[in-house]
């Protein structure tokens, strides 16, 4: 069985699906960014098969400036999820009353 662009897109959008999910029901803040991160692999696989599909490097080197932009969401994200245990002692985003 050889794998095609449209077993690549469903996989892709059942990622996506997965990630909006846990976006939309979590109030832990570190599953929220991971639920972010989960989305942002999902739109990466998209754009590597995408490329491949048309037979060139593009969407490789578009997911590679996707992942280094990630790794930034993660580096700041992560930062500010640090500062807000120290205020609050807490990470639960119902309990935060201010940043």
């Amino acid at each position: 069985m050889t794998l095609d662009l449209t077993h690549w897109m469903l996989l892709s959008a059942l990622m996506f699906s997965v990630g909006l999910v846990g976006l939309l029901t979590r109030k832990n803040a570190v599953a929220l960014l991971l639920s972010v991160e989960v989305m942002a692999n999902a739109v990466n696989l998209n754009l590597v098969a995408i490329g491949q599909h048309r037979g060139d490097e593009t969407g490789q080197v578009m997911a590679l400036f996707g992942i280094a932009l990630t790794v930034a969401e993660v580096v700041v994200g992560l930062a500010i999820i640090i500062l807000i245990h120290r205020l609050n002692k807490t990470i639960e985003l119902d309990e935060i009353s201010e940043l």
